[in-house]
């Protein structure tokens, strides 16, 4: 069964002691995916452009697909159960003329920082942004 895409918006971060808030929207809806904090310091260095010492996690990812000249081709959040969601993250490779596309299971909040940090769309299927809870300003 193929399923409509929707493509969200990064809307904002907000952070605790415990957990991270990531807000993403449509023109219709604004729902949170609630993570673990260490992703959303990561997310708020990327979005800051601050300095960091080292490469964190997500910079030796990027870097690993950029030497192999990987893209991120999209990421899709495909489902929640109760609170947890499930996305899958889309790399493309072309190699000789042929392109390859490989869908990898992974937390939303790592695709969302890798596609923060490579300018590639977030989808959700019509069925997730259905079962999602909104989020008022």
């Amino acid at each position: 069964m193929i399923s409509e895409l929707i493509q969200l918006n990064f809307d904002k971060i907000m952070q605790t002691r415990t957990y991270t808030v990531v807000v993403l929207s449509t023109p219709e809806k604004r729902f949170a995916i609630y993570t673990d904090p260490s992703i959303g310091r990561t997310l708020q260095l990327y979005l800051t452009g601050a300095e960091k010492q080292r490469p964190l996690t997500h910079d030796l990812i990027s870097m690993i697909f950029k030497g192999f000249e990987i893209n991120i081709k999209q990421v899709v959040i495909t489902d929640l159960q109760d609170t947890v969601y499930f996305a899958r993250l889309f790399l493309e490779l072309t190699k000789e003329n042929l392109v390859n596309i490989v869908e990898i299971d992974a937390r939303p909040s790592d695709c969302i920082a890798l596609a923060l940090m490579n300018n590639a769309p977030v989808y959700c299927t019509k069925e997730v942004l259905e079962k999602t809870i909104p989020v008022e300003e």
